[in-house]
């Protein structure tokens, strides 16, 4: 696989501000403020995830907290943060992965498709046979957020 394919940081943190604006804070009032430092400290416990395949495989990954899942799904549900129930939370995770990846897609050759999610709680799903190329952590609400692109480094898929 090419790394002309590969995402700057740059074009992922403009991809999930316009997902920011769009759905979870169109009003500008609680922007994701990004991170550089510490980034391995955040605490994540729930991880949605699309792959790519086709001309490019990889994955993309949406992590974030319990707090956070709340915190978003409320946004983008339009509802009070205590309607808020675990399915809500997988759903919207999994939208959230679902658009990020959706948008990653668009910005690599032709020929990529892009898988349903898979959101799973406790530890985050593993790559062994990928690498991250580009991550962009941040905190929304006082709670942690980080999305992270990974790519195969072989001709061959992933298993998460």
């Amino acid at each position: 696989m090419s790394d002309v394919a590969a995402l700057r940081v740059e074009d992922l943190q403009e991809i999930v501000e316009q997902v920011w604006s769009s759905y979870l804070d169109p009003e500008g009032i609680e922007p994701l403020i990004p991170v550089y430092d510490d980034i391995d400290a955040m605490k994540t416990d729930m991880h949605a995830s699309v792959s790519i395949t086709g001309t490019w495989h990889g994955h993309v990954v949406v992590a974030c907290n319990e707090p956070a899942a709340k915190n978003c799904s409320a946004a983008f549900l339009a509802m009070e943060v205590e309607e808020v129930g675990e399915a809500d939370m997988m759903d919207v995770l999994g939208e959230l992965a679902n658009i990020v990846g959706g948008n990653v897609k668009s910005m690599l050759p032709p020929g990529c498709f892009v898988s349903l999610p898979t959101v799973v709680t406790g530890e985050a799903p593993h790559y062994p046979s990928a690498e991250p190329v580009c991550q962009l952590a941040g905190h929304w609400m006082g709670d942690p957020f980080v999305i992270t692109m990974w790519q195969s480094r072989g001709d061959g898929g992933d298993a998460a």
